[in-house]
C-alpha cells in the first residue's frame, strides 16, 4: 500500500494537528520556504536593488525578503524591515544574520511610517499591499520616505493558483464557507491595471506591471496541507474540527492535486504582478 494512502498514518497525522509555537514560528516553518521563497528573486530583481541603497521593507513578516534584499545591497547598503505583528518581528530578530548585512527591525503600519521624508531608496513590499485597509494612503506614506529618486515595487498575487482554489473549497467543505472565504483578501488585487492605476495616482512615475509566472513546489499534501494551515490565521478553525473533517479535507487536496505530483512532491504554477515605479 502506497504510505500516504495508509489509514493508521493519516489517522496520526489529523489527529496530531497541535498549533505548536506561535503562529510566526510556524509561517517561518512552512510558509516561507514554499510559498514565499520563489516570490523573492523576480521581485528583488525588478527592483533593481545596489550596494549602497537604503530598502525599507514593508510587511517583512519574520524578514525573508529583508535578509535577500540585504545581501543586495552590501557594501555600504541598509535594510529596515517593517511589521505590525510584534510575533513576526520576534522571529525575524532571533533568527540568524550572516556578518556585514545590516538589517533594523522595527514595528509600524504602512498607514503611518515611523520614518523621515526621503529616507530610502527603494520600498519593496511583497504579497503585503493588498492586505493593507487604505491602498492609497499606503502609497502616499511610500512616496513620503523616498528620496526624491526613490522607486518602488511590490507584487501581489494575480489570483490563486490551482493549490489555493483546491485549498479554499475543501476549507469550506469541512471547515466552514466563512473561514473559506476569509482567504480572499490575499487574492483582491489581481488586476494589473487597477494595480498600476493606484501607484500612478498616488504620483508615481514610469509605472510598469510586470506579470511573473512562477512555480511553486510543495510537499505532498498529507504533509504539508494541516502544516499549511496552521501557520494560517484560519489555524483555530482548522484545530477546533474533528478528525474525520481534517483527514477528508486532506483527501479533497490529494484528489484535486493529483495532476500536479511530480518526484518531489507538487509542481503547481502560480502568477504574480509585480508593480514598479518612480518617485
Amino acid at each position: 500500500m502506497n504510505p500516504k494512502h495508509d489509514p493508521s498514518r493519516e489517522s496520526q497525522r489529523v489527529s496530531q494537528f497541535q498549533l505548536q509555537g506561535n503562529a510566526a514560528e510556524r509561517y517561518e516553518r512552512w510558509v516561507v520556504p514554499f510559498v514565499g521563497g520563489p516570490m523573492v528573486p523576480p521581485l528583488l530583481d525588478l527592483a533593481d536593488l545596489r550596494a549602497g541603497e537604503r530598502v525599507l521593507d514593508l510587511a517583512t513578516g519574520t524578514g525573508m525578503l529583508a535578509r535577500m534584499a540585504a545581501r543586495r545591497v552590501t557594501p555600504g547598503g541598509a535594510v529596515t524591515g517593517l511589521d505590525l505583528n510584534d510575533e513576526m518581528l520576534k522571529v525575524a530578530r532571533e533568527l540568524p544574520l550572516p556578518p556585514g548585512l545590516k538589517i533594523e527591525w522595527h514595528h509600524g503600519s504602512a498607514l503611518a511610517l515611523p520614518f523621515d521624508d526621503g529616507a530610502f531608496d527603494v520600498v519593496v513590499c511583497q504579497q503585503g499591499f493588498q492586505f493593507f485597509p487604505d491602498w492609497m494612503g499606503a502609497l502616499h506614506q511610500m512616496r513620503r520616505v523616498l528620496r526624491a529618486t526613490g522607486r518602488v515595487a511590490l507584487s501581489v498575487f494575480t489570483g490563486p493558483s490551482p493549490y489555493f482554489i483546491a485549498l479554499r473549497d475543501a476549507v469550506a467543505r469541512h471547515v466552514s464557507a466563512e473561514v473559506a472565504r476569509s482567504t480572499a483578501a490575499g487574492f483582491s488585487l489581481g488586476d494589473a491595471e487597477e494595480f498600476g492605476g493606484l501607484l500612478k495616482a498616488a504620483g508615481f512615475h514610469n509605472v510598469l506591471v510586470h506579470h511573473v509566472p512562477l512555480t511553486l513546489r510543495l510537499p505532498a499534501p498529507d504533509e504539508f496541507v494541516l502544516q499549511h494551515l496552521s501557520a494560517l490565521p484560519l489555524a483555530e478553525s482548522v484545530a477546533g474540527v474533528g478528525n474525520e473533517a481534517r483527514a477528508a479535507l486532506i483527501a479533497d487536496m490529494e484528489e484535486a492535486m493529483s495532476a500536479y505530483i511530480d518526484g518531489y512532491g507538487l509542481a503547481v504554477p502560480q502568477e504574480i504582478n509585480v508593480a514598479t515605479g518612480h518617485v
